[in-house]
């Protein structure tokens, strides 16, 4: 049977006649998990706590990306615009330590914990994501003066080598072993609320499509260092 959900998309709309369920000659619109009332008897369908989480690592790997072009631009000693490693810490302060960090911290880890399941892995990412903020206030620091400072140069580049070598190895290790299992570890009621309480999150931070705006941002970095266009890449 083909799944109701589509895990390319945040929202879909499906419409409920097509999703109903017959009952004594009746059509009874199915209401499945993160559905919300539209105009037109349609429903907007969120996107699910795993699916948030792994997303937002999308936007987290293309940040170690910007992150590697600038090791090879200092490498090479080419001219650059510092501004653009500064950018994406600024990204990462904001988007990934302070919102989805902190989502993991606070409704994902302790569910975890309470269940005494994975809690070595769990204490290894919580210690990490200690870690990778001291490593970012490093980066945040040092990178302005990068281009005409040997010693800040040479701090940045420290911290940045630091935070790829510790962060996808990380995120593999959420994305792999704890979110996956997630689902099993609450019930549907606790899991809608999940999703709920990251959308809100989201949304008090950054205002509507806040995910969109970073990798609006993102782009536009990408853009800059001239590492954007994907056919570069295919070897």
């Amino acid at each position: 049977m083909q799944s109701d959900f589509d895990p390319h998309r945040r929202k879909f709309m499906s419409v409920a006649s097509t999703t109903g369920l017959v009952v004594t000659g009746l059509i009874v619109p199915a209401r499945p998990a993160f559905a919300a009332e539209k105009e037109g008897g349609k429903k907007e369908m969120e996107v699910t706590p795993p699916e948030d989480l792994m997303r937002e690592h999308g936007v987290l790997d293309r940040i170690l990306l910007i992150y590697e072009a600038g090791l090879r631009k200092f490498a090479n000693n080419e001219d650059f615009d510092p501004a653009f490693i500064a950018d994406s810490a600024q990204i990462v302060r904001e988007f990934i330590e302070d919102y989805h960090e902190k989502s993991e911290e606070e409704d994902v880890f302790p569910r975890f914990k309470k269940a005494r399941k994975m809690v070595d892995l769990v204490n290894t990412l919580l210690k990490q994501h200690q870690a990778g903020r001291r490593v970012t206030d490093v980066i945040l620091r040092q990178v302005p003066n990068s281009r005409k400072d040997d010693d800040a140069q040479r701090q940045t580049v420290t911290a940045i080598q630091s935070f790829i070598a510790m962060y996808r190895p990380h995120a593999a290790r959420e994305d792999t072993a704890l979110f996956p299992v997630l689902r099993d570890m609450v019930s549907s009621n606790e899991y809608d609320a999940m999703a709920e309480e990251f959308e809100k999150k989201e949304k008090k931070l950054f205002g509507d499509d806040g995910f969109g705006k970073m990798v609006d941002r993102v782009s536009r970095i990408e853009k800059g260092l001239g590492i954007y266009d994907l056919n570069q890449f295919t070897p």
